[in-house]
């Protein structure tokens, strides 16, 4: 026994994604923003295009870092925004 059929259930679904589309498009993202990823060593010498011992020296000199699990991280917008702020100074 069918309830309903494949071309209602496809309509109403429809229907449905279109609704959820034009409010969520109207009153903006609710979602919470998105965590930032941290950054290794190596990812954020890279992107800086320093070595790892100049990374190193600026880490002793308040480069800000995050230590875990005896591995050290980066959140990538703290270390430019201090940079920035030290460039100025």
């Amino acid at each position: 026994m069918e309830i309903i059929n494949n071309e209602a259930l496809s309509q109403c679904i429809r229907e449905a994604v279109r609704a959820e589309l034009q409010e969520h498009f109207r009153t903006g993202s609710t979602l919470p923003p998105q965590e930032e990823r941290l950054l290794s060593k190596q990812e954020l010498a890279a992107e800086l295009g320093v070595s790892l011992v100049t990374l190193t020296d600026w880490m002793k000199k308040g480069l800000p870092f995050l230590r875990l699990h005896k591995r050290v991280y980066f959140k990538k917008s703290e270390v430019l925004k201090i940079m920035t702020t030290k460039i100025k100074d």
